[in-house]
């Protein structure tokens, strides 16, 4: 963690580093103004560290004004680093060009102050949309037919719910639209696969009873994530079981006399020594091979071993990168980034794009979903 956060705040620095002096290239910039960007910069740079400690205090409006502004500010520089950086490549090719065909070419190069105020347009333009598709949770509908589910049963519902990271921006209004969506389905089953809370889980006794209120027939099952360790597992825990979801660490449940719904621990727990229960493959050898096995389990990590042993994987954590391009470097750590893959031995993954966001309440070109999954009987 202590390398992460080290890493996490160089890149960030350099970030406010390579902005200020693009700014300072763009526009003449007095003493006066230049210590007021600094101390700004400085600021934004520590409100992620702040907004813990005003937390740890009860702090709570420091907390929530803090992170609402810092990691909206997060969301504007990385987008605005990433389409000033295409101008960069675009003067790069430009001069090598130039260079090659023996010409000059810098009619073809902006100035210095367009190549400054077109990509901060583009990124105030993309972090208006992203704001607003945050906040547009679709239903995402997945259809698997199978000779497991019983005849009888017709149609089979599980919702599936990832990565709410309910905390000091995802509040409410956010949740209230995103069961509605849940509701929507007339769920048999909801299940939630990790980060249902984000940093500390501290005056969240409302949204617990809007979950709770959720009540399908079959109960409601969830797994940990890796903000459930950061947040405290004394805190996460009890909100998940008040909230009215099953927590499975390394166990398993059946459902409806055919469904057998088994959840791991996320892989953080270990760093804590938290992780309880039996490992993924002897928990899944017991499960009996003619039920529906629904494997809960947060990160999208298949076990090679496990292929087999479970009929569908249902995972989160990527958000698909969130904020494109980020998504190309997500995929490069996790190849199953969204979406549905057909796996070896009969065995299925689904990878939500996840229901909230985490850091910049902003997501562009990875909308916020709610998947529901019809199970279907079909003769062997």
């Amino acid at each position: 963690m202590s390398l992460f956060l080290l890493t996490f705040f160089c890149l960030y620095s350099s970030l406010h580093l390579y902005v200020f002096l693009k700014l300072k290239g763009a526009f003449p910039i007095g003493l006066y103004t230049t210590i007021i960007l600094i101390l700004f910069m400085a600021l934004m740079v520590s409100a992620p560290v702040l907004v813990r400690v005003s937390e740890r205090y009860g702090l709570e409006i420091v907390a929530r004004f803090l992170s609402f502004v810092g990691f909206t500010w997060l969301g504007l520089l990385f987008l605005f680093f990433t389409c000033s950086l295409a101008f960069d490549l675009y003067r790069f090719f430009i001069y090598a060009g130039g260079f090659i065909l023996r010409k000059d070419l810098a009619f073809l190069i902006p100035s210095h102050r367009l190549a400054f105020i077109i990509p901060l347009l583009i990124t105030v333009g993309i972090t208006v949309y992203g704001s607003f598709e945050a906040r547009s949770i679709r239903s995402e509908q997945l259809v698997i037919k199978s000779a497991k589910v019983p005849k009888e049963f017709g149609t089979f519902t599980i919702v599936q719910i990832s990565d709410v990271h309910l905390g000091l921006i995802v509040r409410k209004g956010r949740l209230k639209k995103i069961l509605c969506e849940v509701n929507r389905a007339h769920p048999d089953i909801v299940v939630s696969t990790g980060d249902l809370v984000d940093g500390q889980v501290d005056n969240l006794n409302e949204l617990a009873d809007l979950l709770r209120d959720v009540q399908p027939p079959y109960g409601k099952f969830g797994v940990t994530g890796n903000h459930e360790f950061y947040a405290g597992l004394d805190q996460a825990l009890p909100f998940m079981e008040k909230a009215g979801f099953t927590v499975l660490r390394g166990e398993v449940k059946e459902v409806a006399g055919f469904m057998t719904i088994a959840g791991v621990d996320d892989p953080t727990g270990k760093r804590f020594g938290l992780v309880t229960g039996t490992s993924e493959q002897v928990l899944l050898a017991k499960v009996s091979p003619e039920h529906f096995v629904v494997l809960l389990k947060h990160v999208p990590v298949v076990d090679q071993e496990s292929l087999g042993f479970f009929d569908l994987q249902l995972s989160g954590h990527t958000h698909k990168g969130q904020i494109f391009p980020f998504s190309y470097l997500v995929k490069l750590f996790y190849p199953y980034d969204a979406g549905l893959v057909h796996l070896h031995n009969h065995s299925l993954l689904y990878v939500s794009r996840g229901s909230g966001t985490w850091g910049p309440p902003i997501r562009f070109l990875a909308p916020p979903e709610v998947t529901v999954i019809k199970l279907i009987h079909t003769e062997k």
